[in-house]
């Protein structure tokens, strides 16, 4: 029998954040229609998963558990190879979708908004994402292929197919998705090595912290 109150803790703020991606053709209209730049649609989806997060903060019991500092430099060299690994020349068969230009802040706002836009975006990529696809995909996604009660199972007692498996839907989930292939396998490597779900986020937090600094320093938007 599926027990909703240990997985929607885990499912619903990374299913908000899915539906915003998926709607944004439609939002994008709606609020430009309001005379709200569509670009804010991510602050809006950001805020939602921080509410669903905090509300739900009590059902995270792995994430009570601190992690060791010298475990923690492991995950950051672990996110830096993912950041190395993203930026790979990949080709077309590697993208879902092709080429993409992204989101230019730049050609719509200027100053404080611009300032402002890319302070969410930075902070909701290294800091609110990790965590809420962390909880998804490594601690319920990885762990409930093994076993339905997931939170009974040690992470170091994961399976390498519930790790390739979950891998291979983490990888789908984006648009390099033979990169995001590679991320989801160090990232579950992680968690099931140091048995710690803080250590892939904070790797992941890595990944996507450098990511974000790379792009608004070399003007890559087709990243975000």
């Amino acid at each position: 029998m599926v027990n909703l109150n240990k997985i929607l803790p885990r499912v619903l703020p990374f299913a908000i954040y899915i539906l915003f991606l998926g709607l944004s053709d439609f939002l994008s209209p709606l609020l430009e229609s309001v005379g709200i730049d569509s670009k804010w649609i991510y602050a809006i989806k950001i805020i939602l998963v921080i509410a669903l997060l905090i509300y739900f903060y009590r059902n995270y019991n792995e994430l009570s558990v601190k992690p060791l500092v010298k475990d923690l430099c492991v995950g950051a060299l672990a996110g830096l190879l993912v950041f190395l690994l993203w930026i790979l020349p990949y080709p077309a068969w590697a993208i879902l979708g092709g080429d993409v230009s992204g989101l230019n802040p730049n050609k719509n706002s200027d100053g404080i908004e611009l300032i402002l836009w890319l302070s969410v975006r930075i902070c909701g990529a290294a800091l609110i994402v990790p965590v809420m696809e962390e909880l998804f995909w490594r601690s319920f996604v990885m762990r409930w292929i093994d076993n339905k009660e997931f939170q009974s199972l040690s992470p170091k007692n994961i399976s390498f197919y519930a790790l390739i498996v979950s891998s291979c839907l983490f990888g789908l989930e984006h648009q390099l998705w033979l990169a995001g292939l590679f991320a989801g396998v160090i990232y579950g490597l992680l968690y099931k090595i140091y048995k710690n779900l803080w250590v892939p986020i904070f790797a992941h937090a890595v990944t996507n912290g450098i990511l974000g600094l790379w792009v608004m320093t070399t003007g890559n938007w087709q990243y975000w």
